[in-house]
């Protein structure tokens, strides 16, 4: 019997050290997640500056501070672009718009926004200075980009134009550029914004 008594106890404080253990590798995974889930809880904070430029591959906008430091904020599908009390989709921002981002916080120590206002368009700013001036166009829709708001355009000299909607864009002309199809002859007035690329003002 004391033979049997004494393997008893000793299996009893193995079972003991192995609850033991199992118990700080619990806790020690709770610590993990606590870390990891923190960020979640942190209060988002406001970032304004101008917008240099939009990685849709990485999904990210970069921002020039006043300080002249940038800062790099990745976006979602979520993400929502605001400008006079319109949505518009984040790759409709250009370089040069002044904005507001509310950020906060990722895991892995980055930025993310959810909501961005456009405080000035670069656009705007540019044809109240007379800088830009407006022209007449017209072509052929060779595809439509309703999501991110953009048509490509073969005018008469065969160089295709990437057609961008403006911020502003009256409801007739957003209406006129959800029904666009390709194949289908359109004329318009916009502004170069550079050797490839049109923001329409206006649809005839």
């Amino acid at each position: 019997m004391t033979l049997i008594q004494r393997m008893l106890r000793v299996g009893a404080a193995a079972l003991m050290v192995a609850s033991v253990g199992a118990c700080s590798q619990g806790g020690g995974l709770g610590s993990i997640l606590g870390s990891v889930l923190g960020g979640q809880n942190q209060q988002p904070s406001q970032v304004s500056g101008s917008v240099r430029g939009v990685d849709t591959r990485n999904a990210q906008i970069v921002v020039q501070q006043s300080n002249g430091q940038s800062i790099s904020v990745s976006y979602d599908n979520q993400t929502q672009v605001v400008y006079n009390n319109q949505n518009y989709n984040v790759t409709s921002l250009e370089n040069g718009d002044q904005v507001t981002l509310t950020i906060q916080q990722t895991q892995n120590g980055g930025y993310y926004t959810n909501y961005v206002r456009v405080d000035q368009s670069v656009s705007s700013s540019t044809n109240n200075s007379g800088n830009t001036q407006v022209q007449s166009l017209q072509g052929t829709v060779r595809r439509v980009d309703i999501n991110n708001g953009w048509f490509e355009l073969i005018p008469n000299n065969n160089v295709v134009l990437t057609v961008t909607m403006p911020y502003n864009a009256s409801r007739a002309d957003q209406q006129r550029f959800q029904n666009l199809r390709n194949g289908d002859v359109v004329r318009f007035t916009g502004t170069y914004v550079n050797n490839s690329r049109v923001e329409l003002r206006q649809f005839y």
